[in-house]
């Protein structure tokens, strides 16, 4: 049976990206589990469902919702095959002057929430000796910008994750794919943004000119969620799926050329770093 055709489960699944995966999903013949802290607003994707769409409250930030939502989830559909960590929202402000439980609630959501719900999934996952494990990160997962530090900070700790957790479940039959996509047009710059509202004024060319275009961008980002969503799904569904993949433009020349960066680099302080070994008397 094709991955897409098989049980996923999402998180974030009310609105935006996580919305567009879980009918992307449904329109290749899968089925879903839909949550989301409200499920009231997931009953569309139920009703239009034909009976392949649970919907069940999710708030990633609760452990007692995680184990409920799994449980519940496998009492329904049998199991879980396909799990999408998608909950989180963005946080910019300066390194210096972010609010500290700002970037702690944050964290909570975007890494904690993460690796909580993979744990609780992975037990099923590794008993069938089956499963994808597909973690939504972002372009700033793999290239910090002023005003995104902490951001970047809680996608890079995807990253690491979603790297060292392939290492230890590909030998079980277990894959992990992590998403790195551009600015995508959903409400993430909207009501999913959270920003500082003043800061020095030694960094507004750098922090303020930084959330200032992210505010702008609301409504304007060049990455369209439902073909995000398909390219998702796709990739999965793929004989070999990829262990990175990254979404638009903007997304592939930044990585791209950070990537180009960090090789001269390499190169360039090589004999720098070399002898610092230990060496063999």
């Amino acid at each position: 049976m094709k991955r897409s055709e098989q049980i996923w489960l999402v998180t974030g699944a009310s609105s935006g990206l996580g919305r567009d995966i879980a009918q992307a999903v449904l329109e290749k013949g899968g089925r879903v589990v839909a949550t989301a802290r409200n499920p009231g607003d997931l009953d569309g994707i139920v009703a239009q469902s034909g009976g392949n769409a649970i919907a069940l409250p999710l708030d990633v930030t609760v452990p007692e919702q995680i184990s409920a939502a799994i449980e519940a989830a496998e009492d329904h559909f049998g199991s879980i095959d396909v799990l999408v960590n998608n909950a989180g929202y963005g946080y910019l402000h300066s390194v210096e002057e972010a609010d500290e439980q700002a970037v702690r609630r944050m964290f909570e959501v975007n890494f904690f929430g993460l690796a909580n719900t993979t744990r609780a999934v992975l037990p099923g996952m590794r008993a069938r000796r089956r499963g994808w494990i597909v973690n939504i990160s972002s372009m700033v997962g793999r290239v910090a910008m002023p005003c995104s530090g902490y951001y970047s900070a809680s996608k890079f700790a995807v990253e690491g994750l979603s790297m060292s957790l392939r290492a230890e479940v590909e030998p079980l039959g277990i894959g992990v794919t992590s998403i790195q996509p551009g600015p995508i047009r959903t409400d993430f710059s909207g009501r999913s943004l959270v920003t500082g509202e003043s800061w020095a004024d030694d960094y507004d060319a750098t922090v303020g000119v930084g959330i200032r275009f992210s505010r702008d961008m609301n409504g304007q980002q060049s990455g369209d969620p439902v073909l995000c969503a398909r390219a998702i799904v796709d990739a999965v569904d793929a004989p070999n799926p990829p262990r990175q993949l990254v979404l638009g433009q903007m997304s592939n020349d930044m990585i791209s050329e950070e990537i180009e960066k960090e090789r001269a680099e390499l190169v360039q302080w090589r004999e720098a770093g070399l002898p610092t070994d230990f060496r063999e008397s």
